[in-house]
């Protein structure tokens, strides 16, 4: 480990996360406006009890290094030696971040790249810091219809509250996506709406500088005027910030809806009534927070027709939930990825790669109450596994020994072996199903994702009984 890590961003004019001058005089000016009796409120940020917290869940989390190379393991020692240096500069005002290391990731379906902003692992802890104060004062004041990225709400309470909207008569939706949100942020607008909700100005001017420090792409940092880029432990709490006053604005007009982060969903009664809504809510989003609506992304449609956080819906008046197509694709995509990873090993192997990879996907969508998806994945992933084993077997002598061995006659075993057909047409046919029965990958460690499923649910319907039973 480096005894020093280089400093960015401590003077100007040293060409590194420099932002407009006309910003850095206004939060200059901003600084020089703190009062003593804000003190306390950054105290209990910088609490020990409070940065212990922080740092445990820093290191938790792991995650990439930043811009100054420094891993979550390095990060102690660092701190053992700078935490003095560095708790003043925030208490005087006077503490500059480092900028953030840009990522792409690859979206979903191959729809573009997503941007990551990584922060240095010191950023990181502070900014978790300043969110265990914010978080348990802002997140009460949030709409009922708001689930993303708040303690004690997940995308199934989401998804729950959608399908009450449907089964409530609000057959159409108004599907709705941001256009770059994360990335067109309004900084001025955003610290507007943030000094609402905190009153202490060092807490405000430390949040302003992390919006404002640059990004390094390529080798150069660039400039940032807008956007609160995902990756740091603050972004989700901001965004919310900014959106529960699209809540609020929804609310106001009586509408029924369901937000999670940036992706909301409002639920009426006609296409003309969801049309009208979509019109209005765009022009109220680019006036009042100058955000755009994606339309090529954004629809008034059927819910059975769309998606929400994978779901769907059926057409019926019941409204059942199912998996989302795409998510069935998505799916199938990570199995391909990592069988590729199992070629030329046992199948057994295979299989263990699988399990993680099936539980979580089971896990997330137990709330479906459409079984096809499940049963058609199951016939899918055990042809997959046969197609692996016979390509195994590579040359027409091995598969009919292989063959004869699990017990096809030798007639068949020979005729079925030189039959000049593809892996994936054999992986269907019925000596390959003989050979290799579903029992056979069940015991080598195979789950089964329609008998998970029916355990999943027999385990929640368990759970509400026996509250109910408790309540009685």
């Amino acid at each position: 480990m480096k005894a020093e890590r280089p400093e960015l961003c401590r003077e100007e004019g040293d060409g590194i996360a420099e932002v407009p001058a006309r910003a850095r005089q206004a939060t200059a000016a901003w600084a020089e406006t703190i009062d003593e009796k804000d003190v306390m409120r950054i105290e209990e940020v910088l609490r020990r009890e409070n940065m212990i917290r922080a740092y445990q869940r820093v290191k938790r989390n792991k995650g990439s290094a930043g811009v100054d190379g420094m891993s979550v393991e390095e990060l102690m020692p660092y701190l053992q030696k700078h935490w003095e240096r560095i708790k003043s500069e925030i208490l005087k005002g006077r503490y500059q971040p480092q900028p953030v290391l840009l990522v792409e990731i690859p979206k979903p379906g191959g729809r573009g790249m997503r941007r990551l902003g990584i922060p240095t692992v010191v950023d990181r802890l502070i900014q978790q810091a300043i969110l265990q104060v914010l978080q348990p004062e802002i997140d009460p004041t949030f709409s009922e219809s708001s689930y993303g990225f708040r303690p004690g709400r997940s995308a199934h309470e989401a998804v729950k509250r959608a399908q009450e909207h449907v089964r409530a008569g609000n057959r159409w939706v108004v599907d709705m996506d941001l256009e770059k949100f994360f990335d067109r942020v309004n900084h001025d607008i955003l610290m507007s709406r943030l000094a609402r909700r905190v009153k202490d100005k060092r807490i405000l001017l430390l949040i302003r500088r992390y919006l404002q420090a640059g990004m390094l792409e390529d080798g150069v940092v660039g400039q940032r005027v807008e956007g609160t880029p995902q990756g740091g432990p603050l972004s989700p709490l901001l965004s919310n910030v900014l959106l529960d006053e699209l809540d609020r604005e929804l609310e106001r007009r009586g509408h029924r809806f369901v937000r999670y982060a940036d992706d909301c969903n409002i639920y009426v009664r006609s296409r003309r009534a969801g049309e009208r809504v979509l019109a209005s809510i765009e022009r109220y989003l680019e006036k009042r927070l100058r955000l755009k609506v994606n339309r090529d992304k954004s629809a008034v449609d059927r819910p059975w027709k769309r998606k929400f956080l994978g779901y769907s819906m059926t057409a019926d008046r019941e409204a059942k939930l199912r998996v989302a197509p795409e998510s069935v694709k998505r799916f199938r995509e990570k199995v391909r990825n990592l069988l590729r990873k199992g070629r030329g090993r046992r199948i057994g192997h295979t299989v263990a790669l699988l399990e993680p990879l099936i539980r979580g996907w089971l896990n997330y969508f137990k709330l479906a109450e459409v079984k096809a998806a499940f049963e058609q994945l199951d016939f899918w992933l055990r042809r997959r596994l046969r197609c692996i084993l016979w390509r195994q077997w590579k040359r027409g002598r091995t598969r009919m020994k292989k063959l004869i061995h699990l017990g096809i006659d030798r007639q068949r075993a020979r005729k079925s072996a030189f039959n000049g057909r593809g892996p994936w047409w054999n992986a269907g046919a019925s000596h390959m199903n003989h050979a290799v029965p579903n029992r056979y990958l069940r015991s080598i460690g195979l789950l089964s994702l329609i008998e998970e499923h029916h355990r999943l649910l027999r385990h929640s319907r368990t759970a509400v009984y026996g509250t109910v039973r408790t309540v009685v």
